[in-house]
């Protein structure tokens, strides 16, 4: 079953069950990805719905330090709710052995033996670690890598 699916499905789901702070999460995502669909005239495949859902945890994992740092507790939970809930939708989180050996793997497939050709090593991983580790970290190992 694809993402797209699965979120319409889990709608079903918070519908039945009555559950309105995880519906309208998940509302919120379709809208997201309706919208897009519409401003593009596309039908987004799995991998574009994971980019959404990565960028709306994201958005509220800021918002959230934003309303922590503004002493607003109260709205960094609704904020930490909803990345949970965004978050059952994303695949299984990478350790970071699994990340340093995508990226020595990915290293020693292109080559690469300076910071000019870090676009190449983040190219290859890019597909592979979506949703599943923070790609800004994995710029940081990359540079690591290569200065060590």
């Amino acid at each position: 079953m694809g993402l797209l699916e699965q979120l319409k499905d889990q709608m079903k789901v918070a519908m039945r069950a009555k559950d309105k702070q995880r519906l309208g999460t998940i509302r919120m995502a379709l809208a997201a990805v309706k919208q897009r669909e519409v401003d593009e005239r596309i039908t987004l495949d799995d991998a574009a719905v994971l980019a959404i859902l990565v960028k709306m945890v994201k958005q509220r994992r800021d918002a959230a330090n934003q309303y922590i740092d503004a002493d607003r507790q109260d709205l960094a939970d609704v904020e930490l709710q909803e990345i949970t809930v965004i978050e059952d939708f994303l695949p299984k989180p990478l350790t970071s052995d699994e990340i340093d050996a995508l990226i020595k793997e990915a290293i020693s497939t292109t080559g690469a033996t300076s910071m000019q050709e870090m676009g190449k090593v983040m190219a290859i991983l890019k597909p592979q670690v979506q949703g599943r580790a923070d790609l800004g970290k994995i710029s940081g190992l990359i540079k690591a890598a290569f200065a060590g």
